[in-house]
């Protein structure tokens, strides 16, 4: 049967209609709407009324079309905007009212968690693996193995756009800005030392769309080659040459900034995969489901 997972996150919601019978977990259905709620953290430090009822709407959505392919089971999760917006009850009152399903907010531990089970099922092999998760709020960073689970885990209070809003918000933010959001990101990574792993994973929308310019490796000389296009280049000339949504080249910069960051303490290049914390809550739910 299936299962569904709504991801209510700093950039865009996000739907994952799932079906799990023994093997990986394969996708049903899937939806996406930018609808920005971390901006609005970012410049108001709340979730204006108009935001919070776009994003009521859009879950509200995304529950009937995934009861309409037969979703047994849903979770609505929260990310960074339920930690970060001074009316966050609020904004899980709202959609829990208006859609009727299940709402929680993860804790920076759960989502980190969560994103290291959902890229496991995305590769094969043993050994320690490092998870990164830049969203548009925070990144998260799990390391362990398969057998063990993700046994070290951080959360970095800063993302892709709460990054773009502080330091890179012209366009193109040019070498110099991105240079002072370079210092900004080791500033806040003074302390970060994560065991070295074997392999990293690099999951999020950030993570794929620098997957679409210089490819699905992404080690420091990939990293920089990307943290220079992005600053010299404007917006809409990234759209037409590599087919990005225009909200996601707005911040990606800053992704690639905070990627490059966290990959030189992991001390190995990063591989995109398309596993993450939809999927690591929906293999949950399809667990609960089983045992019921």
């Amino acid at each position: 049967m299936n299962v569904a997972v709504i991801d209510v996150g700093s950039n865009t919601i996000r739907l994952l209609v799932g079906c799990r019978t023994g093997g990986p977990l394969t996708a049903v259905a899937q939806g996406k709407r930018v609808v920005g709620l971390g901006r609005d953290v970012e410049s108001l430090g709340a979730i204006s009324a108009p935001k919070l009822a776009e994003a009521a709407q859009c879950v509200c959505e995304f529950v009937d079309d995934a009861r309409a392919v037969g979703a047994a089971m849903i979770d609505v999760v929260v990310a960074s905007p339920g930690r970060q917006a001074r009316n966050a009850d609020q904004l899980v009152r709202l959609i829990s009212r208006a859609s009727g399903a299940h709402v929680r907010v993860l804790t920076r531990e759960e989502e980190a968690r969560l994103a290291f089970e959902g890229a496991l099922e995305d590769v094969q092999g043993d050994g320690v693996v490092a998870v990164c998760d830049v969203g548009g709020g925070s990144a998260q960073v799990a390391v362990g193995t398969r057998r063990e689970g993700a046994v070290w885990i951080r959360s970095l209070d800063i993302g892709s756009m709460r990054l773009t809003s502080r330091m890179l918000d012209d366009d193109p933010p040019g070498d110099a800005a991105v240079a002072s959001a370079r210092h900004e990101v080791e500033r806040m990574l003074t302390g970060f030392l994560p065991p070295v792993p074997h392999t990293a994973l690099a999951v999020g929308g950030s993570a794929r769309a620098l997957r679409s310019i210089v490819g699905s490796k992404l080690g420091a000389d990939e990293l920089d080659e990307v943290a220079g296009i992005l600053a010299r280049t404007p917006a809409r000339e990234i759209v037409e040459l590599y087919d990005i949504e225009p909200n996601r080249v707005r911040t990606l910069a800053a992704g690639a900034v905070i990627l490059g960051a966290i990959r030189e303490r992991l001390h190995v290049p990063f591989q995109v995969v398309r596993g993450g914390v939809r999927e690591g809550a929906a293999l949950e739910l399809a667990e609960q489901l089983k045992a019921a």
